[in-house]
């Protein structure tokens, strides 16, 4: 029996758009199990990135409520919530946002260091989890201007996992970089997964899709299905062909 890391029940966000409400999410239940590398899909303005916003704290729902182990988060207040995605979320998006003025180790380490005061564990952390992404010694002392899109990714994975985050987010992590830099960043989250590192993560791309156990397919702000797809295997051709039946049959 898996453990649920995260649940929501009647889960609904709307917006008022001169008037009119526009309603994004629409009563969702869903759990979140603890290990599971869970993606995210649908067509653009179904409600994935909104969705992602709500399960981590940076959006509050509308109606319904959202459970993070013993905590009903959906009733934190700002200040709690800010203290809780500190703690226990990690956070990857198509933009990097790096601090520039920073060296990339400093970029990490200014992160860890809001969360644990003991420097010397967090700087060992951080040097583990750099070299575990390939990321070199004279790197790390770069600004973020001086390397590639592919290793500042990279970079931005090991900041979100360096406070060793019970649950990863990630929107479109490789949306803004070409195929051989998104595979990198797509080869990180798996090797973490495979750790036992919980992700959640929205994406368009089938190939970005492959890398989950458990697709979740919006429409329309609602779940219209899933898909499992088991472990990740490298070139498992049975894996794409049922991830592609299934969102054929989805609409996608």
């Amino acid at each position: 029996m898996k453990e649920i890391l995260l649940k929501t029940e009647s889960l609904s966000k709307s917006f008022s758009n001169d008037g009119t409400m526009q309603h994004v999410l629409k009563n969702i239940d869903v759990q979140l199990y603890k290990g599971d590398f869970t993606v995210i899909m649908g067509a653009s303005g179904a409600g994935k990135s909104t969705f992602l916003y709500a399960l981590s704290g940076m959006d509050t729902p509308t109606l319904g409520t959202i459970t993070f182990g013993d905590s009903v988060i959906s009733d934190f207040s700002s200040d709690e919530l800010a203290v809780f995605r500190r703690e226990h979320c990690g956070f990857v998006f198509q933009q990097i946002y790096l601090i520039d003025g920073m060296s990339v180790m400093d970029n990490i380490l200014t992160a860890g260091f809001l969360v644990n005061k003991d420097k010397k564990a967090v700087i060992q952390c951080a040097r583990e989890l750099l070299k575990a992404v390939d990321i070199s010694v004279e790197t790390q002392n770069k600004f973020p201007t001086q390397i590639s899109g592919g290793e500042a990714q990279r970079v931005g994975i090991v900041r979100a996992l360096i406070n060793s985050p019970e649950i990863l987010f990630a929107d479109e992590p490789t949306g803004a970089l070409n195929s051989k830099t998104g595979l990198d960043v797509l080869d990180t989250l798996t090797a973490f997964n495979e750790q036992g590192q919980s992700i959640v993560m929205v994406t368009h791309d089938m190939r970005s899709a492959r890398r989950g156990n458990r697709i979740l397919y919006l429409k329309d702000g609602m779940i219209l299905g899933e898909c499992d797809l088991g472990k990740y295997v490298h070139e498992d051709t049975e894996r794409h062909k049922k991830l592609s039946a299934f969102l054929t049959e989805m609409g996608w």
